[in-house]
């Protein structure tokens, strides 16, 4: 899979950026760094006023005004309710988003204070569940209404559709295409079954709450951004805190929610899917490599995607995702 010469991110020259800034009344002084994200493009700006903040440039064609202005209103609800999450500036004019033409490139963006932390240390004591504390009163802000444009989390957006891209693309050797789509069939009927049998209510998410997107103060936690927000069951930003073996995860769920149901009502059934949502991940992730793959980070970050080895492990764990599926859920005892 050829990179394309240019991509729309190429155009995010140092002068670029300070002019879309001045365009929005912030003053940067010259001094810029840019952060680590694959899907947008984030940097860290100092200002002339001694000020620093942070200016993320949004992927092109990835989401509408309306999805990123519903995102940056959860933030600022999320604000309200006194949620450690880092909302957008409001910038002049009265809104969160603006936009600029680079080079004939229309690009949107946003201004953010800027917040440092660590990653969470999961072993410690009191973190898992402080981390259901957070996530408890993230999503009972959350359930107060659904998202109207932001997608779902469920089994036809992350699952079905993720894999007809796939196909739509003609990425899958010959030599791996069968085996990869039979498992992903058989693994897409799983997921199918496990949503049909529960019909989790959906509500407002994180939808990437994986320890990486989780910044750690003396405080304790908080996010920067909700940029893969989407409507979804609420163990979707739980599972996703757990490792190692069924004891294991069993242990640090039951500390999770400990702290969760004080804030949040949390329905039981929902564990049973943790593992079609591992499962959603995995097929979902694939796409979104392939679909990124003229990114020049993307080659070089993920240089073994799209190799016949690539499509051959995946083959081998959506077949253990299966078999993970058909296991019972994980037992915990749960506070009332």
């Amino acid at each position: 899979m050829p990179a394309a010469h240019e991509h729309p991110f190429d155009r995010l020259n140092p002068q670029a950026l300070l002019d879309a800034l001045d365009a929005v009344g912030v003053r940067g002084d010259g001094r810029l760094l840019q952060l680590n994200s694959y899907e947008n493009r984030v940097f860290q700006v100092q200002l002339e006023d001694g000020g620093t903040i942070v200016s993320k440039f949004y992927r092109p064609g990835r989401w509408t005004d309306d999805q990123i202005l519903e995102e940056h209103a959860f933030s600022l609800e999320l604000a309200e309710a006194e949620v450690p999450v880092v909302a957008p500036i409001v910038l002049p004019g009265g809104s969160t988003l603006a936009h600029v033409t680079i080079d004939g490139q229309p690009f949107r963006h946003a201004v953010y204070p800027r917040r440092a932390g660590h990653g969470p240390e999961l072993e410690q004591d009191g973190t898992l569940a402080w981390l259901g504390r957070f996530i408890g009163r993230l999503h009972a802000v959350g359930a107060r209404r659904p998202f109207e444009t932001r997608r779902t989390m469920d089994a036809q957006t992350f699952g079905h559709g993720a894999r007809d891209r796939i196909l739509a693309m003609d990425l899958l050797p010959p030599a791996q295409a069968p085996g990869w789509l039979d498992a992903c069939h058989d693994a897409l009927k799983a997921v199918d079954a496990a949503f049909a049998a529960i019909r989790p209510t959906a509500l407002r998410l994180h939808g990437d709450c994986h320890p990486g997107n989780i910044l750690w103060r003396d405080e304790g936690p908080h996010v920067v951004d909700l940029d893969d927000a989407c409507n979804g069951p609420a163990v979707q930003d739980l599972w996703m805190l757990l490792s190692g073996g069924r004891e294991a995860m069993a242990a640090q769920m039951a500390t999770v929610l400990a702290g969760y149901v004080a804030f949040k009502a949390f329905d039981r059934r929902e564990l049973a899917l943790i593992e079609p949502l591992r499962t959603l991940r995995m097929i979902h992730h694939s796409a979104w490599l392939a679909e990124r793959w003229t990114d020049p980070a993307f080659p070089a970050a993920f240089p073994w995607f799209g190799t016949p080895g690539y499509w051959g492990q995946q083959t081998m764990q959506l077949r253990e995702q299966v078999d993970a599926m058909a296991e019972p859920p994980l037992e915990l005892p749960l506070p009332d």
